[in-house]
């Protein structure tokens, strides 16, 4: 696994994981409006001290208008490594807090569903963060939690995504059929202690990826496409946008 954990294999992966992910040419309201026009802001509707926006998805979850630590739909928040929920200088397999060197590899000691990459043969079969490792339910409190990955898929899959400038920061706006939209700020990504790729966003969900366990998945987007389903090391720096739970 050691080799598996080099920047090269890191972006080997974003090269895999759009073949699952599609997206309909156009939003499926179901013949349905209910007359909401207004901007994030107007539309937005405060819980716990944060807001969350009614995109009118199928599911009904509710999205935050902006990212844990951040104030605004536009400042990037604080960035986490998969499974912890406080942000730090260095994000590396060292400093993972589910992660061990043994026998010169990094094993896992926590979300594992291969005995190959635990700790002493573990098998957890843990594949959704628990609440206690969950960023959004460690900073915002129990009504908030990170998305699965199945939830980053239904919200790209029905709204409409405009690459747009926000109170100068680049990012994309995601817009419901019903008129409501949320803004994503182009965020990067921490590899050690480096702030890279600040051209795209990647967003945590709380879903492991099963077929690499060293990795889980994430919203991944840029200017030549977008990735529902993006697979990156557990190790790395990225931010959350959190989902109401009480819901």
């Amino acid at each position: 696994m050691s080799k598996s954990i080099k920047v090269t294999a890191v972006l080997m992966l974003m090269m895999l994981f759009a073949a699952s992910c599609t997206k309909p040419d156009v939003p499926n309201n179901d013949g349905n409006d209910n007359g909401q026009n207004d901007s994030i802001v107007e539309d937005s509707i405060v819980f716990d001290g944060h807001d969350y926006v009614d995109l009118g998805l199928p599911s009904g979850t509710l999205w935050a208008n902006c990212n844990v630590g951040a104030s605004s739909p536009e400042e990037f928040g604080d960035y986490f490594a998969w499974g912890e929920t406080t942000p730090k200088n260095l994000y590396d397999w060292k400093s993972y807090k589910y992660s061990a060197f043994v026998d010169g590899r990094y094993v896992l000691t926590k979300y594992c569903t291969n005995s190959y990459y635990g700790l002493d043969g573990l098998v957890d079969s843990l594949i959704v963060l628990d609440p206690m490792d969950d960023a959004a339910v460690a900073n915002w409190g129990e009504h908030w939690r990170m998305p699965t990955g199945e939830e980053w898929s239904e919200l790209y899959q029905n709204t409409t995504l405009t690459w747009t400038t926000q109170n100068d920061v680049d990012g994309i706006l995601l817009t419901s059929w019903n008129g409501n939209s949320i803004f994503l700020p182009n965020t990067g990504f921490y590899l050690d202690d480096s702030l890279i790729c600040t051209s795209l966003g990647v967003y945590w969900s709380s879903s492991l990826q099963t077929s690499s366990q060293i990795s889980a998945w994430s919203f991944h987007y840029d200017l030549d496409e977008c990735h529902v389903c993006g697979t990156y090391e557990r190790s790395r720096g990225q931010v959350v946008r959190a989902v109401w739970a009480a819901r």
